[in-house]
């Protein structure tokens, strides 16, 4: 018999713990992000955290991103190694893009920053604007662009250089039904053009997260005497939408396991 397949880890968020202001924000937080495989296919991991809105979603994704310093704990990438700068990008949920440039200039500012030649940054954002369906809008500046279309160069622009960990703060809010969907299957591809690039998402879109991950983390508060949450978040529940078989398919979301899941995460809601 064949020993069992090592998961490898690609972050690690070990006992996280942060006070601010004499508020205890979150608590001896533990969020592990493993490589998802499936055989003959390159399969990136898209991870969701959910939690209600003041809960800490963001400021765990600053900490993650290196952008705050936690009072306690630590957080790993590929292999337990620590996180270098430039490892982890982020895309916040009002696109900082540079307004004085155009959207080209946007994606080679980004590269030239990340030591690209002119020549390298110029090719690899003509590739990404072409493979983003931007090339019609690259000498455009950013406020001529729609919502959706700001997304998308934002994401573009970490993707000049290559990062194995994407974190992406609300990138389905205000977004319209038929632009929600173009954005999930945006995440799932960018997810996918290499097994290790790795996508956090966090959100409290229940439906739109179930559609696009494969793991959900539920960040939560604990009840008090009288059930009511209070003090610090952790990580409460954790969702394998593999191990369920609702992850990597287009269809889930018409089928009743689906439904069901959705309705049960909502309860959850209202106790975290």
């Amino acid at each position: 018999m064949s020993a069992p397949i090592k998961e490898r880890v690609i972050l690690d968020v070990q006992s996280i713990s942060i006070t601010l202001g004499g508020n205890h924000i979150l608590h001896d937080l533990d969020l592990r992000i493993v490589d998802r495989q499936r055989p003959g296919q390159v399969t990136g991991q898209v991870s969701a955290l959910l939690g209600p809105s003041g809960v800490g979603k963001t400021r765990l994704l600053r900490i993650i991103a290196g952008l705050d310093s936690p009072n306690a704990g630590n957080v790993k990438g590929i292999d337990g190694k620590p996180l270098a700068a430039g490892d982890v990008g982020v895309v916040f949920q009002n696109y900082p893009l540079l307004r004085h440039r155009t959207v080209v200039g946007n994606l080679e500012s980004a590269g030239h920053m990340n030591g690209l030649s002119s020549a390298e940054a110029k090719s690899k954002a003509e590739m990404l604007l072409d493979r983003f369906g931007l090339s019609a809008r690259g000498k455009l500046y950013p406020a001529q662009l729609s919502g959706g279309q700001r997304q998308r160069a934002a994401i573009a622009q970490q993707l000049m250089k290559q990062k194995t960990i994407l974190l992406l703060d609300e990138p389905f809010s205000g977004l319209d039904p038929a632009a929600l969907g173009d954005v999930i299957r945006l995440l799932v591809e960018v997810a996918h053009m290499d097994e290790l690039n790795t996508l956090v998402i966090i959100t409290h879109d229940i439906r739109a997260a179930l559609i696009a991950s494969d793991t959900l983390y539920l960040l939560g508060r604990a009840p008090d005497a009288a059930g009511k949450p209070t003090g610090p978040a952790k990580v409460r529940r954790i969702v394998d939408l593999v191990a369920m078989g609702l992850a990597w398919d287009e269809t889930a979301e018409h089928r009743p396991e689906f439904t069901a899941l959705e309705r049960d995460i909502k309860d959850d809601f209202r106790h975290l």
